[in-house]
């Protein structure tokens, strides 16, 4: 090829990749022209629905433009998930994400139908929740160290309730097994509701659950809080300390967050992420979240890419001892 045949080919190329990014950007500058979809992989009136709706109304404000929340429940979120996977990129179809995106690589491995690193585009993260370790009033333990004594001493007596495999509620029980050398019996729950129903029913002896969760049965004396997961106390319940206290290495959250499919235009996952940093912002959603026991969060696409990467490898090991899986 000679010179003036690849200077032709050169500048060709040059020219159709600045072409489709002013494509890119004009697109991003015009949208959205109609209403975008807005999955969330768990049923209407769950924490991730309510918070994707209260989030959304805000959302609109800006947007111009409606965004219609598909609850898309079951599998363990992958049903929603995969949704979005397998979505056009044009910025018309994102999803919520939480936790279970971290989780359910390891806890599904080839069954799972999409690659979480390949498949998707983090926007921003949007919430972190604290867990929070529980007992009944009743109980005789006062603190996570009493609970940790008498387990250790009483191996496999202490009864667990776990709120399903793969769920921040059921990592954190195996966390705090593995971290402390502690056996006790796991109750199995579909879903942390009923989990807590028996432990407020005195069936069982401990429960990790979300702070939202567990906060109003806190408030009302009808559970006794010993630590939370966080290494700073929650601001909801200032006098509770956090679970580095007695066990150094132990902090466990649950996340919320927003993604698109794989080979969304740079310019659209600017400009989402440009409106959830105004959402969150919020006053209405800040002081709504920290009713609920959660913490509004913002940041980069790049950054949650790193936070998505770096949470699947700390919960690998732990979901890898636990032996879990999900049929």
């Amino acid at each position: 090829m000679n010179s003036f045949n690849r200077r032709t080919l050169l500048g060709g190329v040059a020219g159709l990749a600045g072409a489709t990014l002013l494509a890119h950007r004009t697109a991003a500058q015009s949208y959205p022209q109609r209403p975008v979809r807005l999955i969330v992989p768990y049923a209407p009136g769950g924490g991730t629905d309510v918070f994707s709706r209260l989030l959304a109304s805000q959302i609109e404000k800006e947007l111009g433009q409606t965004l219609v929340i598909d609850n898309r429940a079951g599998g363990a979120s992958v049903i929603g998930t995969q949704a979005v996977a397998s979505a056009q990129p044009d910025g018309y179809t994102i999803g919520m994400m939480d936790s279970a995106f971290f989780t359910n690589p390891g806890l599904l491995k080839d069954k799972l139908p999409y690659d979480t690193r390949k498949d998707f585009i983090t926007i921003s993260l949007l919430s972190r929740t604290q867990l929070v370790l529980c007992v009944h009033p009743s109980s005789p333990f006062k603190t996570a160290k009493d609970l940790v004594d008498h387990a250790k001493a009483n191996p496999g007596k202490l009864t667990f309730a776990s709120a399903g495999i793969g769920t921040g509620i059921h990592l954190a029980g195996e966390q705090f097994r593995q971290v402390t050398g502690t056996e006790f019996l796991v109750v199995p729950y579909r879903g942390g509701a009923p989990a807590l129903q028996d432990l407020l029913a005195g069936q069982v002896d401990m429960l990790y659950d979300n702070l939202p969760g567990v906060i109003g049965q806190v408030r009302a004396g009808k559970v006794q809080p010993l630590a939370v997961t966080t290494r700073q106390p929650a601001p909801q319940l200032p006098d509770i300390p956090p679970m580095v206290k007695f066990l150094p290495d132990f902090e466990i959250t649950s996340w919320g967050g927003m993604c698109g499919p794989a080979g969304l235009p740079p310019a659209m996952v600017e400009k989402a992420n440009a409106l959830c940093k105004q959402a969150l912002g919020s006053e209405k959603v800040k002081a709504t979240f920290a009713q609920q026991g959660a913490t509004a969060i913002w940041n980069t696409p790049a950054d949650s890419a790193k936070f998505r990467a770096d949470n699947e490898a700390r919960l690998a090991p732990i979901i890898k001892a636990s032996g879990a899986r999900v049929e």
